[in-house]
């Protein structure tokens, strides 16, 4: 072969390759100038060549370059430095980001508690020293009742009466 066919078709090659990596590492237009370079570089070696191969290396540049453009838009949001600038230098990868904390008072489930007010359905009990908002799974419970802390739903607590036996 011919070597301003091979330099021809590496350096078209190359271009193609600047634009991919120029897709993952955004460079303000400095890979897609030098991309845009090579590819005429190899273009112009086509035509030395022969017209025929420069008239299709052209055709590949003209309708190619707009179509890995095309799809470099649309590969770009969904790489980490385009999540970046499209949403914020605050976004980090799911992966990176530590478990949610539990809500602190699902661990208050199996407790007993006390009335202070009135649960129609909703009212104030009492563990311990601390008082929580509460609703009666069950009917109206009166002050100064032991109930059961039965869920949790938000800030308050799901409880039962417990029976007297």
């Amino acid at each position: 072969m011919d070597p301003l066919l091979l330099w021809g078709l590496a350096l078209l090659g190359i271009a193609v390759l600047i634009v991919g990596i120029d897709i993952f590492i955004p460079t303000a237009g400095v890979l897609a100038i030098t991309s845009l370079v090579v590819a005429v570089a190899g273009v112009v070696l086509l035509f030395r060549y022969d017209t025929a191969w420069g008239i299709a290396g052209a055709g590949l540049v003209i309708v190619g370059g707009p179509a890995l453009f095309a799809l470099g838009l649309r590969i770009f949001p969904h790489t980490p430095i385009g999540r970046r600038l499209i949403l914020g230098a605050d976004v980090d990868d799911e992966a990176d980001r530590p478990p949610p904390e539990p809500d602190p008072l699902l661990k208050l489930i199996g407790s007993e508690g006390v009335t202070v007010t009135d649960l129609r359905p909703v009212g104030v009990i009492r563990i311990g020293s601390t008082k929580f908002d509460a609703l009666s799974e069950t009917t109206f419970v009166r002050p100064g009742q032991p109930v059961r802390v039965t869920g949790a739903e938000g800030p308050t607590l799901k409880v039962r009466p417990i029976d007297p036996a």
